[in-house]
């Protein structure tokens, strides 16, 4: 099963950056899509943004679009999230996820379902 390790949390003024980095434990990570999600005190996981296996197909939540970035480098079996324009709202605890499929893309990848494995979690904090 891939080890997943995310890293690049922490605290953020209103408007401010982060840069979230999620590093994969095998080789095979090239061949999975990669999924960001966040979780905020009492509510549900929800869907952050996506990469295909290829990088050549990525899909945003509503809520990030047009100030998130996902990226990610195969040869560093890493995927990235720069977060832009950070508001209290994007508060919430990131977790990385790779997709249980292989060479696979498509917007089921916004469901948690779709994968197999999550990391353990970085906390993101943005005060006003």
């Amino acid at each position: 099963q891939v080890q997943l390790v995310e890293s690049g949390g922490g605290s953020a003024q209103a408007g401010g950056s982060l840069r979230l980095s999620c590093a994969a434990s095998e080789r095979t990570f090239s061949t999975h899509s990669m999924g960001w999600f966040r979780q905020a005190p009492g509510k549900e996981r929800e869907f952050v943004s996506v990469i295909s296996w290829n990088g050549l197909t990525t899909y945003y939540a509503d809520s990030v679009k047009g100030r998130f970035t996902i990226s990610r480098d195969n040869a560093m079996n890493t995927v990235f999230l720069q977060m832009n324009s950070l508001s209290p709202e994007d508060t919430a605890v990131y977790y990385c996820a790779v997709d249980s499929r292989v060479y696979a893309s498509g917007p089921y990848l916004k469901s948690p379902d779709a994968y197999a494995s999550w990391g353990q979690g970085t906390q993101v904090t943005v005060s006003s």
